[in-house]
């Protein structure tokens, strides 16, 4: 079952926790602004262990989808909790709008 999320803050977000017992084969991150690209962390965490980043600073141009597709991880209880950050590529732009398909 796929989850979605619209992510439209700069804040770190929690797509999922450890412990929602989901199997994550493919990430889908689309840029839905207008006209503001933006820089994406994505990565996983797990307590006591730190994060791994999945994209680091990765650019996110409007209009574009990126197909994370080469990741498989444990997020049973105690294993790794999914996380996505945006960040403006200037102080400027608005804030930026992701849609995530999480399969």
């Amino acid at each position: 079952m796929a989850n979605f999320f619209n992510i439209t803050t700069e804040l770190t977000q929690e797509l999922l926790a450890a412990g929602a017992n989901v199997n994550v084969n493919k990430i889908s991150l689309t840029n839905m602004h207008a006209d503001t690209s933006c820089n994406l962390d994505l990565y996983i965490e797990k307590s006591l262990k730190g994060k791994f980043y999945l994209l680091k600073s990765t650019l996110l141009p409007v209009g574009a989808t990126l197909i994370y597709d080469d990741t498989q991880f444990s997020n049973s209880a105690g294993q790794f909790g999914l996380f996505i950050k945006l960040s403006k590529i200037d102080s400027g732009d608005d804030s930026p709008a992701v849609d995530v398909i999480i399969n």
